[in-house]
């Protein structure tokens, strides 16, 4: 994995393709890889959409080897939603793929100069690019059934749907599964719409010849990941709760603690919460039974198996297990406790290409100024197929909460940096709220889980109902998560990390026996802070300043139930999580 390739979509004469060894970028992969190629060669002014923006697809150090946890896919660029530097991160079966290719990195430059719409097949022998406007407006699944028609079963593909050739700024990259379907998403920042920009519409990947990429210290390498798989597989999170009930498993518990954001957040609890919990969710699987219901894994080499599959009443195929995100974006923040609606929800953002939580807090917003009613699962439904024809009202909703609050009026918006918030109150768990409001990349709940102190206990126990303790809790983890996602590993792996000192050696010792390395944890952590640096100084040359940290103003001054609290970490406070 020491190659990067760059493919030209402006080049004269049609797109064109150059090889180069990974060079300055030695020893970076992942969101690491991508930020310091964002950072470094895109200019911070330009449009998001146009030619000199780039778009960077890159596996992590591990990806493509025998170790667990290693399938994640990081995707940067230029963000339209945010206006500023971007990773968004997926799972699927291509990081693993294109690592095995050998390449450390895809970047995807200029922009072709007609609306002639490109499909990308790279295998051992080399790239090939086609034009093939026969797949205009697919959504993914009808577009991977004829990639596999054409190529075979046993590719992997990256993907736009019509969402993304719409430029659409909550468009997502789709990434398909073991089961060859489009399912796992780069979802957040409208990565789908620079693709689209691009005029990329597929990018199919064949590693047919190629075998795991081999360590330099194969026995060594072996018995780290034995010791890191055993150390995930103890831990109750890792091993018992994710396992069972899939993310969702924190409904109900982010439901007791108050942190539910319910109707377009305003309070902190849903009465409907145990509809559309983990266990009812786990429990209406497995009575509909069907190949990967409740338990399943996102890619290969997954020992977490937080995934799953879900069918309807007559058990046919519907979706993905829904994610928590999901299940709270189009259920508890809508007032919707149908999970068959949600699921369904979940199905035509993957169809049509889109973040699931930007579009559950943009149909939240939505409800807010009007359109529907919340609850109304019909018309979330309807409002969905709008933003599928690209009408005006489907492409104003497509363009992110942000925009849709502007057209129609509403004072309640939840974004920061143009961003929509995750399914973590900040007031009620202001840990994250830090992270949501200082993060490079807009409210992103994973660049820094501060749910784990707060919440969950994992790492330490934080009060998540005062300001006390957060900055720091959140500037760690921020820190440990950039160095986590350039691994190409699972950012769930975090809370055995948190727990077990051993199981956090286990990884370091992968990490060396493969790359012939000595990293400590010390090294850990100038990793994470020199990945932040980069992406904070794109985005201050881009033009952000300390009053973009911020969270929306009614966080400060509407009180959230149960707890009646408000968000009470200072600004001046807030300033302070990067001066390390």
């Amino acid at each position: 994995m020491d190659k990067i390739l760059r493919i030209d979509m402006g080049a004269a004469g049609g797109p064109r393709t150059t090889t180069s060894s990974i060079g300055d970028y030695a020893g970076l992969g992942g969101r690491g890889l991508t930020s310091a190629i964002v950072s470094g060669e895109v200019p911070p002014l330009c449009h998001p959409l146009g030619g000199e923006n780039k778009l960077v697809i890159a596996p992590g150090l591990l990806s493509g080897t025998a170790g667990a946890m290693t399938g994640r896919l990081s995707i940067g660029t230029k963000s339209p939603l945010t206006g500023g530097i971007k990773e968004a991160n997926s799972g699927g079966q291509a990081a693993q793929v294109l690592a095995r290719l050998g390449y450390a990195a895809i970047v995807i430059e200029g922009k072709p100069g007609d609306d002639t719409l490109y499909k990308v097949f790279i295998n051992k022998d080399g790239v090939r690019i086609t034009p093939d406007n026969s797949l205009k407006k697919l959504p993914n699944y009808d577009l991977v059934e004829r990639m596999k028609e054409e190529f075979g079963n046993k590719i992997a593909c990256i993907s736009i749907g019509p969402a993304g050739e719409m430029k659409m700024s909550a468009a997502s990259i789709a990434v398909t599964d073991m089961e060859l379907r489009p399912t796992r998403h780069a979802g957040r920042g409208g990565v789908g719409a620079v693709m689209g920009a691009k005029g990329i519409k597929v990018i199919v990947l064949d590693d047919e010849g190629m075998g795991m990429r081999t360590a330099a210290d194969p026995e060594k390498f072996k018995e780290a990941n034995k010791r890191f798989v055993d150390g995930l597989r103890k831990h109750p999170v890792t091993g018992q709760g994710l396992p069972a009930y899939g993310t969702n498993v924190l409904t109900n518990i982010l439901n007791e603690a108050g942190g539910y954001p319910t109707y377009n957040f305003k309070q902190g609890r849903f009465d409907g919460a145990h509809q559309i919990s983990g266990e009812t969710q786990a429990e209406t699987e497995n009575q509909r039974g069907g190949a990967g219901s409740a338990t399943h894994g996102c890619h290969r080499g997954c020992v977490i198996r937080c995934s799953g599959t879900y069918y309807d009443k007559d058990g046919h195929y519907l979706t993905k297990q829904p994610e928590y995100e999901t299940v709270w974006a189009h259920g508890g923040n809508c007032g919707i406790c149908d999970l068959d609606a949600i699921a369904k929800l979940d199905f035509m953002d993957d169809n049509y290409g889109l973040d699931t939580i930007e579009m559950g807090v943009t149909i939240g917003v939505a409800m807010e100024a009007g359109l529907i009613k919340f609850g109304d699962a019909e018309g979330a439904i309807r409002l969905m197929e709008e933003v599928g024809k690209g009408t005006p009202l489907g492409r104003i909703l497509g363009n992110g909460a942000a925009v849709t609050g502007k057209v129609f009026g509403v004072e309640r918006v939840p974004v920061v940096k143009g961003q929509g918030l995750p399914a973590y109150d900040p007031r009620a768990v202001q840990g994250i709220g830090v992270t949501y409001a200082t993060s490079p990349m807009g409210a992103d709940h994973t660049a820094g889980y501060a749910v784990t102190a707060n919440i969950l206990k994992v790492g330490g126990s934080v009060d998540p109902l005062k300001p006390e303790g957060q900055i720091a809790l959140s500037r760690d983890l921020q820190i440990a998560t950039a160095a986590i996602d350039s691994t190409g590993m699972c950012l769930f792996i975090a809370f055995a990390l948190l727990d077990q000192p051993d199981t956090f050696q286990a990884m370091l010792d992968m990490i060396n026996a493969f790359h012939g390395l000595n990293m400590t944890a010390e090294d850990v952590v100038a990793l994470g802070k020199k990945i932040l640096s980069m992406e904070r100084n794109f985005n201050a040359r881009a033009g952000f300043t300390a009053q973009h940290d911020r969270l929306p103003r009614f966080f400060k001054t509407e009180a959230i139930a149960p707890h009646n609290v408000t968000f009470d970490v200072k600004d001046e406070d807030l300033d302070q999580v990067f001066n390390w």
